[in-house]
């Protein structure tokens, strides 16, 4: 990324927190859906919402290769090093997320959706929660 650019993707991101944290009410609350990854790495000290990253939405468009192989991105919710300055410079979700292929790092609440304090992970099906544990054979006889 030249300079010039660099400084003005810089600019457009602060420009873009002061106005989230002066909206009444900020951005949209996101809902997460199995498989979304949430990713907080740096989000709760940097003052911003932890990120969700909608994996089957990405699955469904592309081959696991695209970004586990070309673009990087370990198999494990957690295990990479992602932050702005990598994204604004093309890399890991920057790759894309540059304003010709999908939206760009000024729109910060399309990515940075999360409930504050979550912590990086795997979001998995809530029907653990709604369900009662079947009883197992051995349990059912006694």
């Amino acid at each position: 990324m030249r300079p010039g650019n660099r400084a003005r993707a810089y600019a457009a991101l602060g420009a873009a927190i002061v106005a989230l944290t002066l909206v009444p009410g900020g951005a949209r609350r996101a809902l997460a859906e199995y498989g979304d990854v949430v990713i907080n790495n740096y989000s709760d000290a940097a003052g911003v919402r932890p990120a969700v990253f909608p994996h089957w939405f990405h699955r469904v468009r592309f081959r696991c290769k695209v970004c586990h192989s070309d673009l990087g991105f370990k198999f494990k919710a957690g295990g990479n090093e992602i932050n702005m300055l990598k994204i604004i410079d093309g890399q890991f979700c920057g790759a894309c997320h540059n304003g010709n292929i999908a939206w760009s790092v000024e729109n910060c609440d399309l990515c940075h959706s999360g409930k504050p304090g979550t912590p990086t992970q795997v979001h998995e099906s809530t029907i653990q929660q709604l369900a009662a544990p079947a009883e197992t054979p051995a349990a059912a006889k006694k």
